[in-house]
């Protein structure tokens, strides 16, 4: 009886100990940071859930979205290795964790963070001027015949943007000057003001210009049309705009959006921030940005994220070498 009684109160004392290393929460405000410019796709989405945080009452403390977008994000992930240990800083990822290390050789590997949920998937539109070309045929007719390459704007030399740009290139001979910008807004408003010809952009950072009838959406890299059927413009949804494939450019590429902590925190902060993220995607805000803004839902978490990672990661590298974008 003895023996059964001790293992009981050491099943409560151990019960009563992991509730209070569960219980742990910050105690100072959380920086959230953005590896971008303002405006850009990664700075709204940041916004979006410091809202949805902060109206559903999912955390005491305040969120705070912190711009890092210096040296093409660098300045953000190098920020983030620096800050080992520390449960107050969160980044708002996306292929540049991949992507920016293989290009400019920064000693950063997404491996030296924590990752704690991947909360949704980004595409990319192929955009040009509504003065310009009407199809994708007709853009592609356009560039071939144009004396100098047409000027292709987009968020970051040697990203995701100009990847998709240099496919371009080998899957239709067209050739392109691709003019890299602080963010897909700025890239958004050169493109409205015709000093480039076309944009690769998610759909949110030409999602006004769009509806305002400044800019035409000619196709999507991806394998499938955009769900969404509501209409977006006078005329026209999400899902109304062709695939890449069907318009003759097979070419498909989708974007992680996912949350990472420092290293080195503890099991209980990392446990913290997924229950956080997770309850973030079940808010109406975030239902809502999934929609505006043309982004597909998921949360990953645990071995499912770190499964995905490893298999992004190593599809980034093979399109960044076929790119000839890796440094020696």
């Amino acid at each position: 009886m003895g023996k059964v009684l001790g293992g009981f109160v050491m099943g409560l004392a151990f019960a009563a100990t992991s509730a209070t290393a569960m219980a742990w929460e910050p105690t100072k405000p959380v920086e959230i940071v953005v590896a971008a410019g303002a405006g850009g796709a990664s700075d709204q989405m940041a916004r979006m859930m410091q809202a949805a945080i902060q109206k559903n009452n999912l955390m005491k403390q305040p969120m705070v979205v912190s711009l890092k977008g210096g040296a093409s994000g660098a300045e953000a992930l190098m920020y983030m290795k620096s800050s080992d240990g520390d449960p107050n800083k969160v980044l708002i990822a996306y292929s540049l964790i991949y992507m920016l290390p293989l290009s400019a050789k920064i000693p950063f590997n997404w491996r030296d963070l924590t990752p704690v949920a991947v909360v949704a998937m980004d595409q990319f539109v192929l955009w040009d001027n509504a003065g310009g070309p009407k199809t994708v045929k007709e853009f592609i007719a356009a560039a071939k015949a144009a004396s100098s390459p047409l000027k292709m704007g987009g968020t970051g030399s040697k990203r995701e943007d100009h990847v998709l740009t240099v496919f371009m290139e080998k899957k239709t001979g067209a050739k392109f000057s691709y003019l890299p910008y602080k963010s897909g807004g700025e890239a958004a408003t050169q493109l409205v003001g015709n000093h480039t010809e076309a944009n690769v952009n998610n759909p949110s950072e030409n999602l006004e210009v769009w509806r305002a009838g400044q800019v035409r959406a000619l196709c999507v890299f991806d394998k499938e049309r955009i769900s969404y059927t509501t209409k977006v413009t006078e005329t026209q949804s999400w899902n109304d705009i062709p695939t890449c494939k069907e318009e003759g450019i097979d070419v498909q590429y989708l974007m992680l959006r996912a949350m990472f902590l420092p290293g080195k925190v503890t099991p209980e902060q990392q446990a913290f921030y997924v229950d956080l993220f997770q309850k973030v995607t079940q808010t109406p805000e975030y239902k809502d940005y999934m929609e505006k803004q043309a982004l597909k839902p998921v949360f990953l978490k645990g071995p499912e994220m770190l499964k995905f990672l490893g298999e992004d990661d190593a599809l980034n590298r093979s399109l960044m070498t076929e790119a000839g974008f890796v440094a020696n």
